[in-house]
């Protein structure tokens, strides 16, 4: 009786192995062709967040027009220091913009 309950178990066993090789190979088979698909899709959205940032950009280049005329007209002294962080800051969402565009080829 021992052996009957152990072959049975071993049989399945092999049989429980067999289906799993046999769903990971037909998973597989088409791997190449979904990775592309990903790649066509995520590099279709690059575009899109380029312009975004290119968007972004000119409205934080405006705020901070806004900003450092503000303070000119207070007469503020750091007037300066404050116009030269808000023009770094819209440098360098166009140099990321940029960088984005050349590295993935959009």
């Amino acid at each position: 009786m021992k052996k009957v309950i152990e072959r049975k178990r071993v049989i399945c066993g092999t049989l429980s192995i067999l289906l799993l090789f046999l769903t990971v190979s037909v998973l597989a088979q088409d791997g190449n062709a979904g990775i592309n698909e990903a790649n066509t899709k995520v590099r279709s959205y690059f575009a899109a967040g380029v312009n975004l940032m290119y968007a972004v950009g000119a409205i934080v280049g405006l705020i901070g027009a806004v900003k450092v005329y503000q303070k000119w007209n207070s007469g503020d002294h750091d007037t300066g220091k404050v116009a030269a962080a808000w023009f770094g800051s819209c440098v360098f969402l166009v140099i990321v913009a940029t960088v984005i565009r050349s590295f993935f080829g959009v």
